[in-house]
């Protein structure tokens, strides 16, 4: 009984075993079947049919031969959004590339914070793993996902100094998205402020200087306008906004839709920003603007809700009833308008007193003109100091006791207003603010008028003639690469060149003038690309001259950068006896030879080609010449015996 006990339990256990072995084999089967069919169908639709599907357990090999590589990785990824991409295998080959095009190269960096991601293909010969160490040393970053891809092809001219390049501005971008391939960037990304947003463009734009080929896309949110101010002026000299504010694209259309019909420019705009007074804002200020038309001219001004117009003078009383009349009946009933019809000026009344503050283009500040009291003066040349420079302010105010009560707060108002701009002038009286100049900020007018509604109320009058200059623009003012280097072409003339001490590479104490100016350019011109180029005359051994004008070059290199000129874009190359402007055979000639040229980095080759085909003819003319001279130096060099050939070359070829 027990054997039998025994025999019954042993082949009850293999049975279940047996059972259980088919029950796997049929789990795996049906695994291995379900992850096969919808990987194929998925690369199917994907028009990958050339990949080949296998699926062994858990992991799904991937065969075939890709037409490129990146329809390799197209398949890949395709798999891997089918199942966990730790269970594909790869195993697919690529036709060969002869004849084929290599694929292009591109990267997509996305930075939220501390989280960045690094997506796209690279080329095998480019070190990755530096590439997401150098991402993961950035400041603020925490953690790098890597999503890249490589292709076995050719690193692609630029690629390197592209990579460079958008590294350097993700220090800058916390909230961004770069899009780079060799030679181009994209930049999408967000910042705090307009002002913000301006400083970034003109950053971004320097850096990449005439290499990259760069796009942005940067956005500011909308900016809270307090007091949300609107000012429209027409005048003889026409229709134009000191300041215009609007909550939506809409109503910024409705709004310059009606000032264009009484002769706004179309270059006229409108500030997007929050904390209108009421979604009626656009339907109160197009009524105004045509309120003003009517009566020939005039203005008015927004705060908030409430709206000053002003007539010109002249303006017929019946008219200006009528007119005012309508647009009080017409306003949304959050609006409160207050309609002034001047008075006729009286001809024999003295001219009322004055407060000047003059801003000139070199930030010198002048006060002059009258103040109530010693407080008052006090405040205003502290606000002065303050806004322009202790060291910029001459003030020559008089005291005034019979002054009015606001003329303290109009005066500092209009310092505060002074200061926007790069040069100009304000000019108070008792009954009006004038503000003019330039200015290389856009949107300055509108800060003027909102700091001048907002300290002197809606009903104020104040007359704004700000003009914007792009010169003075940060952004735009930024020098052409050709106009940096016309600049710095005319600072060394044929009379006044970059000389050196003889036989050395030491630069001329006289010439280092020469180098502070040339270095002032520079400052203004980051990443400019430029070749510094040396030369020789035909005085020695030709190996010797090569190697001292490549000294020379560098020399001149080293001491921009002792100047503290940014030279990562600069390169040194020395030329020797090979490119001469003038005849080797004079004393004249050999004088102009020895010189230092800059040219633009692309540009240096083509030029090196022409010169040397203008004086092509000269150098065939002169080779016997010089070849004599080099001999004689050489047997002076012989008979000395002192074994001083190179110094005595190096003398020979810089300065005789």
């Amino acid at each position: 009984m027990r054997l039998s006990a025994i025999a019954i339990l042993s082949g009850a256990f293999a049975t279940a075993a047996a059972g259980s072995l088919v029950a796997a084999g049929f789990t795996v089967r049906l695994v291995e079947n379900n992850s096969e069919i919808t990987v194929r169908n998925s690369l199917d639709m994907n028009d990958l049919g050339w990949a080949e599907v296998k699926a062994d357990g858990l992991q799904v090999i991937l065969s075939g031969v890709a037409p490129t590589e990146a329809r390799r990785f197209s398949a890949k990824s395709v798999a891997s959004s089918v199942v966990d991409a730790s269970r594909v295998i790869d195993e697919m080959e690529v036709e060969s590339r002869t004849g084929i095009a290599p694929p292009r190269f591109s990267v997509e960096i996305l930075r939220n914070g501390a989280e960045l991601s690094l997506i796209g293909l690279i080329p095998m010969q480019y070190d990755r793993d530096a590439l997401v160490e150098r991402a993961g040393r950035l400041s603020g970053v925490d953690e790098v996902s890597d999503l890249l891809q490589t292709a076995d092809y050719p690193v692609p001219e630029g690629w390197g100094d592209t990579i460079d390049y958008a590294l350097e501005a993700l220090r800058e971008l916390p909230q961004s998205k770069i899009s780079l391939s060799a030679g181009e960037v994209s930049i999408t990304a967000m910042s705090r402020s307009a002002d913000e947003k301006r400083e970034m463009q003109a950053a971004l734009t320097r850096a990449a200087g005439t290499d990259i080929d760069l796009t942005m896309d940067i956005s500011a949110p909308r900016p809270i306008i307090a007091p949300y101010t609107l000012r429209f002026v027409l005048d003889d000299e026409g229709a134009r906004f000191d300041a215009c504010s609007a909550d939506t694209e809409a109503a910024r259309d409705r709004i310059l839709s009606a000032a264009r019909s009484w002769g706004a420019p179309d270059t006229a705009g409108c500030v997007i920003g929050l904390g209108v007074p009421s979604s009626d804002w656009s339907r109160a200020a197009s009524m105004s603007i045509r309120a003003v038309g009517e009566l020939g001219g005039g203005t008015v001004t927004f705060s908030d809700a409430d709206i000053s117009l002003i007539a010109a003078q002249g303006t017929g009383s019946g008219l200006f009833d009528r007119v005012v009349g309508e647009l009080e009946n017409s306003l949304p009933e959050v609006y409160s308008l207050s309609a002034v019809l001047p008075e006729a000026p009286d001809e024999k009344a003295e001219g009322p007193p004055e407060f000047t503050a003059t801003l000139s283009p070199e930030g010198m500040m002048q006060i002059r003109g009258r103040l109530g009291d010693e407080i008052t003066r006090r405040a205003a040349e502290s606000l002065a100091r303050a806004r322009f420079g202790s060291e910029n302010v001459y003030a020559a105010a008089r005291l005034d006791e019979t002054l009015p009560e606001t003329w303290p707060l109009r005066v500092l108002t209009a310092l505060d207003a002074l200061s926007q701009l790069s040069n100009g002038s304000v000019t108070v009286t008792p009954d009006a603010v004038e503000i003019r100049g330039n200015t290389g900020n856009a949107e300055a007018s509108d800060a003027i008028a909102r700091l001048l509604s907002e300290k002197l109320g809606a009903s104020g009058t104040y007359d704004i003639a700000v003009t914007y200059r792009e010169e003075l623009d940060p952004v735009a003012s930024i020098p052409t690469p050709e106009e940096c280097l016309a600049d710095l072409q005319a600072i060394q003339t044929a009379d006044q060149k970059i000389n050196f001490e003889p036989g050395s590479t030491n630069v001329d104490a006289a010439s280092l003038d020469l180098l502070d100016r040339m270095a002032e350019v520079l400052k203004e011109c980051p990443n400019l690309p430029l070749q510094i180029a040396g030369h020789t005359d035909s005085q020695g051994r030709e190996e010797m001259n090569l190697s001292l004008s490549q000294q020379r070059a560098q020399a001149v290199l080293n001491e921009l950068r002792l100047r503290r000129v940014l030279t990562r874009t600069f390169e040194a190359e020395g030329y020797g006896e090979t490119l001469p402007i003038a005849d080797n055979g004079t004393e004249a000639g050999r004088e102009a030879n020895r010189r230092i040229e800059f040219s633009l980095i692309g540009t240096a080759d083509e030029t090196a080609e022409d010169a040397s085909e203008e004086t092509g003819a000269t150098a065939q003319d002169t080779a016997q010449d010089t070849a004599e001279a080099a001999d004689e130096s050489d047997d002076a060099a012989a008979e000395d015996g002192d074994g001083a050939d190179d110094a005595d070359t190096e003398a020979g070829s810089g300065d005789e």
